[in-house]
């Protein structure tokens, strides 16, 4: 730490504890002054006993004064305006973020490690996920999956889960008497495959001990092990440029393991159009580039339990004209480079629970291009840079 404030972002889905968490925090803080920065009141729902005698809440800067130093506020103006003022007018020891129940916690780390006033004045302490872990669990057993509550977007929860879970540094599996012993293990297991260096907590109503998510300095913006589990996977196959197949087990617990497949050569659209619609619903997380044939944009596809999503990232560097193509390449010396088809490739990582990893790599490498595809790219996948289709979603 820098001497700056440390603040804790919190995320967690509608229902998985985030209230009881911050009102524990807040009822256990002793003599640490917290500041706990939140987008409802409604939605937080503070304690009563936690609100000092006569306090009321200031309409104008939606800040509650509480009993034990603390103050909590309603997040009116922009984030980034809201925690300059907060620090500039207040005196407290630790600030929590507690971002929305359908939001991503990404966007607000990145408010604090950027260059701005805000970094200036704070550094990120953790960023703690909370999880109903029975419906984390529901959002991953192939069943119907949960819907996200109260978004625009009408996308699984299991979307929300996974990317609150790969970008963080502690997770705790609350609502643990709701689970038997092996379904907290399976879970366990989960949150390792998505974020390996993740510590997980089993706690009961948000229960745990203030020492253990506050002051932890668990957050590191370029740590190598900071990687979700997919992205280290990817990583892990980097050192082999052949047309292999590559294998990272992360976690033998529970079965949970995760393969990369690459190639240097494109996917008939239509046929692994198929494969992604019919994945296994033992597979929790998928992600990866890939190349389309008869297509000379660089697709990205995402998938968290039962949705997919592909979207177009722009054009491979090898499809620009020599000018271009030379500037790129000269910029990123790093780049893997392939004499006959440049920069074009797929590389898909793959995380599940006991799948049959054989027949996925079957399916995939039958879905290979052997001439000319019977539908047009258009039709299936993204061509646009930016543009995303909904590959499956139930």
């Amino acid at each position: 730490m820098s001497g700056s404030i440390p603040v804790t972002i919190l995320s967690g889905s509608l229902g998985a504890g985030k209230t009881t968490l911050v009102n524990q925090l807040l009822s256990t803080a002793g003599d640490r002054d917290l500041a706990v920065l939140v987008n409802d009141m409604g939605e937080v729902n503070v304690d009563a006993d936690l609100v000092a005698e006569g306090s009321e809440l200031d309409l104008d800067d939606g800040v509650t004064e509480l009993s034990n130093g603390c103050i909590c506020c309603e997040l009116q103006d922009d984030l980034e305006t809201a925690v300059v003022r907060l620090a500039q007018d207040r005196s407290f020891d630790h600030l929590i973020v507690e971002s929305s129940g359908i939001s991503e916690p990404a966007p607000v780390a990145r408010l604090f490690t950027t260059e701005s006033r805000v970094a200036a004045l704070y550094d990120v302490d953790a960023l703690v996920t909370v999880l109903d872990t029975r419906r984390f669990l529901d959002c991953f057993s192939g069943d119907s999956a949960p819907q996200r509550q109260g978004s625009d977007e009408d996308r699984p929860l299991s979307d929300l889960l996974v990317e609150q879970i790969e970008v963080s540094n502690i997770v705790l599996l609350n609502k643990a008497d709701q689970c038997t012993e092996s379904e907290l293990a399976e879970a366990k297991s989960l949150v390792g495959a998505l974020q390996p260096d993740a510590e997980t907590i089993r706690t009961e109503f948000s229960a745990v001990d203030l020492d253990r998510l506050l002051g932890v300095d668990r957050f590191e913006e370029t740590a190598v092990a900071d990687l979700p589990g997919w992205k280290r996977a990817l990583d892990a196959a980097n050192g082999d440029h052949d047309h292999h197949d590559h294998h990272h087990h992360p976690d033998e617990v529970y079965n949970v393991s995760s393969f990369t497949y690459r190639r240097r050569h494109p996917f008939d659209p239509e046929r692994f159009a198929d494969v992604l619609q019919n994945l296994p619903p033992e597979i929790v997380r998928a992600k990866g580039t890939v190349w389309l044939a008869g297509c000379e944009t660089r697709i990205t596809m995402s998938q968290a339990g039962p949705s997919i999503r592909a979207t177009a990232q722009g054009p491979w560097i090898a499809s620009l004209p020599e000018v271009d193509r030379k500037m790129y390449r000269s910029n990123r010396p790093d780049l893997e480079w392939d004499d006959e088809h440049g920069d074009r490739r797929s590389e898909l990582v793959f995380i599940g629970t006991e799948y049959d990893e054989e027949a996925l790599r079957d399916a995939l490498t039958e879905a290979l291009a052997t001439g000319e595809s019977e539908q047009s790219v258009d039709d299936l996948f993204p061509t646009e840079a930016g543009e995303e289709t909904v590959i499956r979603h139930y």
